[in-house]
Order: C-alpha cells, then structure tokens, then sequence
C-alpha cells in the first residue's frame, strides 16, 4: 500500500526544462562546446554539477578561464532568474495535489536541483506549505540516476520505500525512482517516446490525467 507520494520537480512541476536547456547552452558556448536540445536531453534529470563534469570530461576547457564551480553557478543563476519571471505550474499538478491531500499519505519532493533552485519554484509557484519533506540530490554523494536522493527521502517519511509512490518525468528520475524499490509513475515531456519509459508501473501525457482509476491501478 502507498504511504507517500514524492514528487520530482522540474519538468513535473514547473515546465523549467527549457529554462535549464537554454542556459546550458548559452554558458557552455563560453568555453567552446556546442550543445543543442537533443544533447541536453542526455542529461535531463541529472545533477548540474554532474552534467558540468560530464562535459568537461567530454571536451575539457582551460578551468583558468571558467571553473567548473563557476559554470555551474551561472547555469544556476539564470535558471533562477528565468524561474522567476517565466515560471508556470504544469496542467495537472494543483488537482493532483489536492487528490493525494485528501488522503492519509506523507507529500515529499526529491530533485535533482540545488536547494536554491527549490525554493525559487516553490515560491514562484506558492506550494512552499505542501511538502512535508524536501530534498535536494546535492546534499547526497549522487545524483539521480542514483536512487540515493529518493532512499534518504523515504528515512525522512520514516516509511519503506516500496511503499512509495514517485512522480517522475526523465528517464534518469524514473532509474533513480525504480532502484529504489519505489512505484513509478513517469509525466514525459511530449514527443518524448523513449522505450525505456515502460519501465515505469504507470504513464501519463499530462498530471491533469491523473484520477482514482490511475490511484487504483498504482495502489493495487
């Protein structure tokens, strides 16, 4: 039985996917790597630090002239700023929300983003009284698609994680979430038709599909 329900966020909760996508290639192009949506897709979900390393390790810059810190907070930086100015919730989560608040279960958020970038969402979306746990992958030795951000959340539920409920919308959260021992339930970005994400127990277009029959088939 489902005794909580641990929410990803970006991409599930805020469409800020494009956000992270444009500002990665805008401070990448800094040092000379050409990124575009298709390469930025292979590190949806993951950690930024991880992503910076990533392709630093792919095509290695002079760390004179940009730092692999200072990248990272740059990226950071803009996403924020665009958080907070373009920010819109996703079709669904308000009702999806209220759903599993109507009834006795544990509300969590487990991201991959900094903690900064947490509070900006929640601020900018005014769900900051929603969760009762809230944690950010940097505060782990991995992130996603490691499960380790979604075992520590379910320690801070104090409940089991095969008696959790995830809602993802990557590939990488949906590995992270499964590891874990955790039901799935996978939001991918549209036109998004990667295999893998039958891997997930249920999948959605859009959270405003989410209803007592999706409850009932995941609770089952």
């Amino acid at each position: 039985m489902i005794e909580a329900v641990i929410f990803d966020m970006d991409g599930l909760m805020i469409d800020s996917e494009p956000f992270w996508q444009q500002a990665e290639i805008e401070e990448f192009r800094k040092v000379d790597i050409q990124l575009n949506k298709t390469l930025c897709e292979q590190t949806m979900g993951v950690r930024i630090d991880e992503v910076v390393q990533h392709w630093y390790a792919k095509h290695p810059w002079d760390l004179q002239r940009m730092p692999l810190e200072t990248m990272q907070k740059n990226i950071v930086d803009k996403v924020i700023e665009q958080i907070l100015s373009e920010g819109v919730i996703m079709k669904g989560v308000l009702e999806t929300i209220a759903f599993f608040q109507r009834r006795p279960l544990k509300l969590a958020l487990a991201s991959s983003s900094e903690r900064r970038i947490i509070d900006a969402v929640l601020e900018s979306l005014k769900l900051s009284d929603v969760f009762s746990v809230i944690h950010s992958a940097e505060h782990e030795e991995y992130g996603k698609p490691h499960p380790a951000v979604y075992l520590s959340t379910a320690k801070m539920l104090n409940v089991l994680p095969s008696h959790c409920l995830a809602l993802e919308d990557s590939i990488n959260g949906m590995i992270a979430a499964k590891s874990a021992k955790m039901k799935c339930l996978v939001v991918p970005e549209a036109g998004n038709t990667d295999p893998r994400f039958a891997l997930a127990d249920k999948q959605l277009t859009s959270l405003s599909e989410f209803g007592e029959n999706v409850w009932e088939a995941l609770n089952s």
